[in-house]
């Protein structure tokens, strides 16, 4: 995990334009889950949304608040899968340490910092991504499905 994966936020292309649905892709590693992410955003535009436009009309008649409802809920449904269907854990950046290298660990000044939500709802998770849309990294993501996974058992 590098920096890189850190700043690499989720950004879309520009509101109303043709291609409003898509999301911005910087060279790098991050290249693939951004895909993985874009997938579940096409999916929610053209099947989950309620609109009066065609099904190419509603990818590119997106506005900026939909886009973030789009992506809040392809993160709350990628994420909702990993803890098996039962539990979400997003990962956000705290100001504030929350946890003390000891031994062997080496601090990367990015994990100390992790703040855990548990959400038992997916329909709570969304909410609270979609509130928090621009705190969210792939960093984060991948932190957060590493959680979800792992906190199931």
């Amino acid at each position: 995990f590098t920096c890189e994966w850190a700043r690499a936020y989720f950004r879309f292309r520009k509101p109303y334009s043709d291609l409003a649905y898509a999301l911005e892709a910087e060279k790098g590693g991050t290249r693939s889950i951004l895909m993985a992410v874009q997938a579940y955003v096409v999916k929610y535009l053209l099947f989950v949304r309620n609109t009066e436009y065609t099904h190419l009309e509603r990818l590119c008649r997106t506005s900026h608040r939909e886009q973030g409802e789009a992506l809040a809920a392809a993160l709350a449904d990628t994420l909702w899968a990993a803890g098996g269907g039962g539990r979400v854990v997003i990962c956000l950046l705290s100001p504030t340490l929350h946890l003390m290298p000891s031994g062997d660990y080496k601090p990367d000044s990015f994990t100390e910092r992790i703040q855990l939500f548990e959400f038992s709802e997916k329909a709570a998770a969304q909410e609270f991504i979609f509130d928090h849309i621009k705190s969210v990294s792939t960093g984060y993501l991948l932190h957060s499905k590493l959680f979800c996974c792992l906190l199931r058992f």
